[in-house]
């Protein structure tokens, strides 16, 4: 299982890459204003920058609703740097825009999939990854986990190269759950991953070698 940060703050990538686990970012408008970085001048400049801190895919993603402008911000982002996933909306003018940006060797990542429907359209127009919101579907009283389960048996099915990017995870127990399911990659915030170095026992053991330690010394 790939493990992406879903963030725009480059102290929180750093972290997560220097712990030697990280596989790539996820990031979106919201996030970018999050951190301060308003203008389309700054937001390519801070996904370039993103790009030099990880090693993996870093999705950036469009802000045009139409085909046209689809295609024109997704190859300018795509010639950003070679890291560059170009992020496209789950609409229909999306998913013209995906099978374009597949046919020119242009990798993508379908967002704001709610769906089984919506990631079987997205892995027919050759997305690189689809990306199911589970957190939002879980907000409004739906299993987002049965979504990841229904798009594995599909996407098993038939044979579709898409990766399962299980998005929107909110805590640790996300990241456990999709990792069951079969999901190629999940992306959340740092606090998602770290978790999962937790454990009572641990600590509890670790205290314990460290004070026989200290006895015999």
């Amino acid at each position: 299982m790939k493990f992406f940060i879903d963030t725009a703050n480059l102290e929180q990538i750093k972290e997560a890459q220097d712990l030697g686990i990280l596989d790539g970012v996820t990031t979106n408008p919201s996030l970018m204003a999050k951190e301060g970085i308003t203008g389309r001048d700054n937001i390519l400049k801070h996904y370039v920058a993103i790009c030099n801190i990880v090693d993996g895919d870093v999705s950036a993603e469009v802000i045009a609703t139409d085909y046209e402008g689809m295609v024109r911000e997704g190859e300018e982002l795509a010639g950003l740097h070679e890291q560059i996933v170009v992020k496209v909306p789950m609409i229909k003018d999306g998913i013209k825009a995906i099978k374009y940006f597949t046919d020119q060797g242009i990798r993508t990542n379908c967002t704001l999939v709610f769906s089984s429907g919506q990631a079987l359209l997205a892995a027919k127009a050759g997305a690189t990854y689809v990306s199911p919101f589970i957190g939002r579907l879980d907000d409004i009283s739906t299993d987002g986990l049965n979504l990841i389960a229904e798009i594995r048996m599909i996407y098993d099915n038939y044979g579709f190269d898409t990766e399962i990017l299980a998005a929107s995870v909110r805590h640790t127990m996300h990241v456990i759950d999709c990792a069951k399911l079969g999901a190629d990659v999940m992306t959340g915030p740092l606090s998602s991953i770290l978790g999962l170095l937790k454990h009572p026992l641990t600590d509890i053991g670790l205290a314990q070698f460290l004070a026989d330690y200290k006895k015999g010394n």
